[in-house]
């Protein structure tokens, strides 16, 4: 109970004091701070960063660092098996469909045109500058594992044919239509029209288009299509190139076979070549120094690579065209 004193006066007795509303406003403004500062993280990044980097996929450890090519000092690309020998270094199921049809490997390959050889190579010499982002790489990281898993094939090399003929998958025409070209498609570029009609039986693509069978799926990916199998969907198409590769000799070192291995890939011209020597020193140098998704090509690995392997088959092919001479081994693309 509360006694007045009759003494002092109490105009506004049921009023609150003054501190006490202060107070509230003072708490008020200090959430509302408190609020617009999350905000501000929030909208810059930090806190959603630090949220997905706790869960965010990580690129796959590398199997060895190695060693710069030296010439003379290794295996060159003659003493590599001859493709349609039996996979080598094979996965579960490496070579089902693709060794399985190498007794018609004729006629499935076709020449290329010198329009799309002189169009590639200035492609190859002229990197793309698009800068990709490390969310848009994390989608890829567990498709490249289940590759190498699966096909025994080093994940560098699949992801460095993947940076080479799509830039990881940001080249306008990835995931629609075909290439300039308009006889490969997707994040891999196959060969859907070397077989005959689109998809014919004989085409490169259909030779492995089901290599998604033989690896488990991620949960989820960008760019998973809905029919199986597609050639705009990642987890195909990178499971599809990882078994080619591993049939035409690539195992997880990276010398002499997955130089051949990245030649058969493009096809047997000089672009191959220099498609080749660009593949195996981007794979060689994210095994010394670390995958690195915009670094460039290192010009003295590119020159290494292409006196050891490159060289001598680009001189054989020299000469077969100054001799007017068509090559024995003719381009799969």
């Amino acid at each position: 109970m509360i006694v007045k004193d009759p003494n002092v006066e109490h105009p506004d007795a049921n009023v609150p004091e003054p501190g006490s509303e202060r107070a509230a406003w003072l708490t008020a403004i200090a959430l509302g701070i408190l609020g617009a500062g999350v905000l501000a993280l929030v909208l810059s990044g930090v806190i959603g960063s630090v949220a997905s980097r706790s869960s965010a996929a990580t690129p796959p450890p590398v199997i060895a660092a190695t060693p710069t090519p030296v010439p003379g000092a290794t295996a060159s690309v003659g003493d590599v098996a001859p493709a349609g020998a039996s996979a080598r270094h094979a996965g579960p199921g490496a070579a089902r469909p693709h060794s399985s049809s190498r007794a018609r490997h004729a006629s499935i390959v076709g020449d290329p045109s010198p329009t799309q050889a002189h169009r590639d190579l200035a492609l190859y010499e002229d990197q793309t500058s698009t800068h990709i982002s490390e969310r848009w790489m994390q989608g890829f990281y567990p498709i490249y594992a289940v590759a190498q898993k699966t096909f025994g094939v080093n994940w560098l090399l699949i992801a460095s044919i993947h940076k080479q003929e799509t830039a990881f998958s940001t080249a306008p025409t990835t995931y629609n239509g075909l290439n300039f070209a308009n006889c490969c498609g997707g994040p891999m570029q196959f060969n859907v029209k070397n077989g005959g009609p689109p998809g014919g039986s004989d085409s490169t693509w259909a030779l492995v288009n089901d290599s998604y069978r033989y690896g488990s799926r991620p949960a989820s990916y960008d760019h998973m299509t809905a029919n199986h199998p597609s050639i705009y969907d990642d987890f195909d198409a990178i499971m599809a190139a990882a078994h080619l590769l591993s049939a035409d000799g690539a195992a997880t070192e990276l010398g002499a076979t997955a130089w051949n291995a990245a030649y058969d890939y493009y096809g047997h011209d000089l672009t191959g070549v220099t498609y080749a020597d660009q593949v195996l020193a981007r794979a060689i140098g994210w095994s010394q120094h670390g995958f690195c998704i915009n670094c460039g090509l290192e010009t003295t690995m590119v020159e290494a690579i292409h006196a050891a392997y490159g060289a001598p088959l680009a001189a054989t092919l020299e000469t077969a065209v100054a001799a007017s001479v068509k090559p024995s081994r003719h381009r799969r693309r």
